[in-house]
């Protein structure tokens, strides 16, 4: 069977037809997953609407960004250090 790949924004709607009242597995049914994945996505985005949905994303990418920044600083860092403690 294929997998399918729901967007945030799709699964936000999903878990508001199911905190709406709608049963579990008629909405898994639906939709075409299963209880645990609906739960997991429960647990993942509870009580978020769109807006939180992209700005939990830019925070999320801005955080990868600046463990790049980090890491790539951080190697500077020791081939710098290095490189003097060669040189004494």
């Amino acid at each position: 069977m294929k997998k399918k790949n729901y967007s945030e924004t799709q699964i936000v709607a999903i878990l508001k037809q199911y905190e709406g009242g709608r049963e579990a597995m008629d909405v898994c049914r639906e939709y075409g997953i299963s209880k645990a994945t609906l739960f997991n996505w429960r647990k993942k985005y509870s009580g978020m609407e769109a807006a939180q949905l992209k700005e939990l994303k830019a925070l999320q990418d801005e955080n990868r960004r600046l463990k790049q920044m980090y890491a790539e600083l951080s190697l500077d860092y020791k081939l710098a250090k290095d490189i003097i403690e060669k040189k004494l």
